[in-house]
């Protein structure tokens, strides 16, 4: 059994600030992190706003935790989002969180749950404010996974030819730093993963967030880059200007 396999992952969704076409996805990317054996999700479900997680709850086996507006302008969701995600850490049971929310305020919570050696990944939205981002472990844009989902569903013959999407300035600056800080060979090829896990060490970055699902796939449409595959189907990575 992997590390994946016996993980016990808690997902913890605030209703108010996602949208329940996430969950499929979302479950998705935390199955290769581990077993999502916790599922609970907290809103007003009496808003007529949040009514669609009716069945999403049903279907996905997610635990409705109903929080009614205590006052105008303050958010009881977030309070007992925060502590019942201090209360799984402190029981030691869980080994990691994925928590589906667009709001910064659950930054300082990630930044604890991380002093404590967990996994935290966060699915939001683009506009996420970039300091909840950095905070996690990983962080994924929830309408990236959508319609990379949507695509996977479409017929191969009927697929743009056009993979991936926009790599910016700031990407190609992490990942040729984490080139130069990989070991490289005497040929100048470093172990892709490698490449990868220093990359994700020094930020939120996931490929998947640029229209990839894999590292590989994202370097093999860089131009300046060359990937050679060797014995061990193992991958290898060279810059070439």
């Amino acid at each position: 059994m992997t590390d994946s396999q016996t993980r016990n992952i808690a997902l913890l969704i605030d209703a108010d600030n996602t949208t329940p076409q996430g969950i499929d996805p979302v479950l998705t990317v935390m199955a290769e992190v581990g077993q999502v054996n916790i599922r609970r999700a907290y809103g007003n479900f009496a808003k007529d706003n949040l009514a669609r997680w009716d069945k999403i709850t049903n279907k996905y086996g997610i635990r409705p935790h109903q929080q009614f507006d205590v006052s105008k302008g303050k958010n009881a969701t977030d309070m007992a989002m925060t502590i019942d995600a201090i209360d799984l850490l402190y029981q030691g049971k869980v080994d990691g969180f994925g928590l589906m929310t667009s709001d910064s305020d659950f930054t300082p919570l990630v930044t604890r749950l991380r002093q404590d050696g967990l996994l935290v990944y966060g699915f939001g939205e683009a506009k996420t404010p970039q300091a909840f981002k950095s905070a996690c472990t990983r962080f994924l844009e929830i309408g990236k996974l959508i319609a990379t989902n949507a695509a996977d569903d479409v017929p191969s013959g009927r697929r743009s030819n056009t993979e991936g999407g926009a790599i910016d300035d700031d990407l190609m600056e992490l990942i040729g730093a984490a080139y130069k800080e990989a070991k490289r060979d005497e040929e100048g090829f470093a172990k892709l993963q490698q490449v990868g896990q220093i990359a994700g060490n020094r930020s939120s970055f996931d490929v998947r967030n640029y229209g990839y699902k894999s590292l590989s796939e994202m370097f093999r449409s860089l131009d300046n880059f060359k990937i050679e595959r060797r014995e061990g189907n193992q991958v290898f990575v060279k810059r070439l200007r």
